[in-house]
Formats: structure tokens, sequence, C-alpha cells
């Protein structure tokens, strides 16, 4: 791997375990919620020195979320604006920032989960909030125009405890994840309520986390073309959305890999479970794109394909847990389709880059990957663009800010 991942940043302050960060798609200013009930955040800049880390993080005054139990998971709205917070206590913080001033403020209080709020997640294409509990609901809230919440669907079709909802990039589609091994997909009858039309099964242990694939290729529409979705058994699973209300399973990564040159042997990357995926575009001039060099294997027969053959990046998926390390995997689309069924071929993961240790001896229970790139500092118009970055939150109550060399 001549990929590299370098630690640029170590933020502390919390005085538990970081569960979550997340980095605001707007403005340089990064959050993270913890176990010790509050919310932190680091604004950043660039600098470019040769004898400096490529950002300055400056620490925000705490924020005391007011919440009873533990804070979960937090969510920024498209704009930037609000921050959502979910908690043990069952509650939802919805929070701005005051005009002129450091402080932020909780505008709303969304109550209705029976126990610990698990995940949440605005919508990027609508005013929607979504968010999940161990009551095994869940739940769409929408954002009206005088900033007030109203639940509209209350979703019960998980048997068991749900961990994770995301939402589709372009899509009014919500994915759930579970402790009941599934992933399920929903949309809205525009007669009715919001309904599940897919349940994805093939995990054989709780699902953790989901992440939505990025555009690829030229194609801004292909965003959201496939679902990724990590889980305690130890795998990834890519499901493709083959029609408007179907998805397929085309790809499993279980981070094994030959470890002699005969595969006889295999080496097992992923000790333990996978806690959070993020994905993110493949950055416009990094490397070239991989070649197909060999035969592969397709629905368990090796399939020709011809050498030399341009593949597309779907992007890079980072995915961490309770191993401690932090992997990038780079998924391709091959672009001739199967010899043999005249199908497209399936995508390929290759590891490009892992850190092992990332927060020392500690869990890593979130990665979230820099959602765009920093413009130059004001007079170095002419310095070159910061490479991929991407944060962790670890059970040292510490975040991490990682870039790729």
């Amino acid at each position: 791997m001549s990929t590299k991942i370098v630690q640029i940043a170590d933020l502390s302050g919390h005085q538990d375990r970081a569960w979550q960060v997340a980095w605001n798609p707007s403005k340089p200013l990064i959050a993270s919620c913890s176990a010790d009930k509050s919310v932190r955040m680091w604004s950043y800049t660039p600098r470019y020195t040769s004898s400096s880390a490529p950002l300055n993080f400056v620490a925000h005054p705490e924020i005391p979320t007011g919440h009873a139990k533990s804070v979960r998971t937090i969510a920024w709205s498209p704009s930037g604006t609000q921050l959502a917070t979910g908690s043990f206590d069952a509650n939802i913080g919805v929070w701005e920032k005051e005009p002129d001033s450091d402080q932020w403020e909780c505008t709303s209080t969304l109550e209705g989960h029976e126990t610990e709020c698990k995940s949440v997640a605005f919508s990027p294409t609508g005013p929607l909030l979504a968010s999940c509990s161990r009551d095994k609901t869940v739940w769409i809230w929408e954002v009206l125009p005088d900033g007030e919440f109203e639940t509209i669907s209350v979703l019960m079709e998980h048997t068991q405890d749900v961990k994770a909802v995301a939402w589709h990039p372009l899509d009014e589609v919500l994915a759930s994840a579970s402790y009941d091994d599934t992933v399920k997909l929903y949309i809205e009858d525009p007669t009715d309520d919001w309904f599940c039309f897919a349940t994805l099964e093939g995990h054989t242990s709780t699902v953790w986390a989901l992440a939505w694939s990025p555009p690829f290729g030229s194609d801004p529409y292909s965003a959201g073309t496939y679902l990724a979705s990590a889980s305690d058994d130890q795998t990834i699973r890519i499901w493709q959305r083959v029609a408007k209300h179907k998805f397929e399973c085309v790809l499993v990564i279980t981070g094994e890999e030959p470890s002699t040159p005969g595969g006889k042997q295999v080496e097992k990357r992923f000790q333990r479970s996978l806690y959070s995926i993020s994905w993110r575009a493949k950055p416009e001039g990094w490397g070239t794109q991989s070649t197909i060099s060999d035969s592969m294997q397709v629905d368990g027969e090796s399939e020709n394909v011809v050498k030399e053959a341009n593949w597309t990046s779907l992007g890079w998926l980072a995915c961490t847990g309770g191993d401690g390390a932090v992997w990038i995997f780079e998924l391709e689309l091959p672009p001739l389709p199967s010899a043999a069924t005249n199908k497209p071929l399936p995508p390929r993961a290759t590891l490009i880059a892992s850190v092992e240790q990332a927060h020392d001896i500690h869990d890593v229970n979130s990665v979230a990957w820099c959602p765009t790139s920093l413009k130059p500092a004001e007079g170095s118009e002419s310095s070159p663009p910061l490479p991929p970055m991407f944060a962790t939150a670890g059970d040292d109550g510490h975040i991490r800010v990682w870039e790729l060399l």
C-alpha cells in the first residue's frame, strides 16, 4: 500500500468515551458527543507551512446539553446551522448558534422514544429528521418553518434495537439498521404514511452502521446507487439499487486476503465488530484508475476480462470498530459486462490504507470523512489543496484527525 494515514490532530476535552464525530457540511467546524453528556466543537483553519499540520484547530466552549444520560449521536442539518443530539435519556435536542456569540442554544426538545436514542440524521433533500431507538422504532420528524418539529411517522418494522438511520443523498429514502441483523428501507406513500418497501437480509449479527455511496464517474445523479452496511458479523455488505424499489447485495467485504502467494492461508483483518463506516468520492487527480490484470471470480466462476480496461472508482470507504483499527477501501466498478451472462460485473474492494490502534488500546466508535475540500488561506491561492482527511472518536474520549498521503 503506497497510501499512508498520518495523524494531524488529537482533540481532547471529553471526560468519558466519545461516541461520534461529525463535520459541519458548510463551515470549518467539527463536533463530537460523549458519554459525559456534553457536545464539544472545534473550528479549524488551513495552514501551509512545511513545519505544521495542514489544519489548525481551536476549541470552542463545551456545550452542556442538559441531557440526563450519555449523548450517543449527533447530526448536522444540510445548512450546517442546526445540530441534533440524541441521548440515552430517550430525548433529542436541536441546537442553534446564538447570533454574535460562541454559545449554542437548545431550540427544540423532541420527545417520544421510550428508551435510548441511538442515531439521528437530517435528510439532505427535505426538511426531515429521522431518529431511532432501543425501543425498536424509527421516527420521522418534519422541520416546520418556525423551527418547530412535528412527528409525521413512527415506524415499527424492526423486531429489535435499531442502531442507525441514514438518508439517501438524492431521494427521500430512509435506511435503518438493527440488532435484528437486517437493514430496512422506507419511502412515503403520498396518499398515506411512510412504509417499509424492502428488507435487506444477509448479515448474521447486529448491523451497526450505514453509508450511502457518493457520486461516481461524471454523473452527479449516481449518488446513492449503493448502500454499505457494517455488522457485528465482521463484514461490510454493499447493496446496489438495481431498480427504484429493489436492492441486491453485490459485494461482501470480509477483510480477509491470502497471506501466502498461493492463497492457502488467509489473513483476517477485521478482528471485532465494525461500528462505523463513512463513504466519500475519490479526490480528483488522486492516483489513476486501476486496471484488470487477471481473471476474477463472478458467481463462483472464473471470469476472463479484457486486460488493461479502466475501472471506475466508486469512492473510498472507511470503516472502524472494536479492534481499534481504521481501514480504507477503494471500491471500483469494472467497465465490461460478464461474457457469460452479459450482466454488469460486481464491484471490488481494494485496501489502500490502514492504521492499527488508532486510539491506542481503545475501541473506535466513529469515523467520518471531511465533506469538502478547504480553500487555500487568504493570500495563498497558489497553495496546493489539502489532502483528504477523516476524523475518529474513541473510548479514550479523544477526537483524532487524520490525513491520507
